[in-house]
């Protein structure tokens, strides 16, 4: 037991899951900002289970967007999960009842703990510490963040009902460091803008989204 808690890949697996836990409690109140209740809120964290995409879903129906809308700016966001599997799949090669569950707990933080290892077992903690320390903190979080949200009252009084854009953009301001990637951003927030008055509220972020995915093909195919 000691040796587990010594262990590297266990340690940064905790910081991530407690760093990354406590944006729950935002998802939380901002969902419930964005017309959601409680257990609309927790179904979410508990089966949707993909920050971004949660984020995603809410600053849509926040923004006056149809939830079919709100669904494919989350699904969309939700297909890199996918490829963090295969790639999981190959470096963990989880048996049985343990595939499910772990492409249930697949998302970014427990993908860079495991990959960001170099020995077998060190990859496996991280992966589990992250995965099960992530999604029990985000989902405790979400239920104090839906509970403090509902508590509140009407959230426009306080700006939760425009929040959900600004804590979308904090969660993703650290990945445009890279000069291509904040190329993009900028490409895709001005289809976005232009496509605001054309089509209806949802609509443009999927646009957005579509664009994003056409750069990544012809990024790839110049390679």
């Amino acid at each position: 037991m000691k040796s587990f808690w010594q262990s590297p890949a266990v340690r940064m697996g905790l910081s991530i899951s407690v760093a990354t836990g406590l944006y729950g409690l935002s998802f939380g109140a901002l969902s419930v900002a964005a017309g959601l209740d409680f257990w609309q809120t927790m179904a979410l964290s508990l089966l949707m289970y993909t920050g971004g995409s949660q984020f995603a879903f809410v600053g849509v129906l926040a923004g006056g967007g149809a939830p079919a809308s709100a669904l494919g700016a989350a699904s969309l966001l939700g297909v890199r999960n996918a490829i963090y599997g295969m790639q999981l799949n190959a470096l963990l090669r989880p048996a049985g009842w343990l595939k499910p569950l772990a492409a249930q707990l697949t998302i970014d933080e427990s993908t860079a703990t495991a990959t960001a290892q170099a020995d077998a077992g060190e990859q496996r903690r991280g992966f589990w510490t992250a995965a099960i320390g992530v999604f029990v903190v985000w989902n405790l979080c979400t239920a104090l963040g839906a509970w403090a949200g509902n508590a509140l009252g009407d959230p426009r009084q306080f700006g939760l009902d425009g929040a959900a854009v600004a804590a979308f953009l904090a969660l993703l301001w650290p990945r445009l460091r890279q000069r291509q990637a904040g190329a993009l951003a900028v490409v895709c927030a001005l289809v976005t803008v232009l496509a605001i008055p054309l089509v209806p509220p949802g609509l443009p972020i999927l646009i957005a989204a579509l664009v994003a995915a056409g750069w990544g093909l012809w990024s790839q195919g110049k390679r």
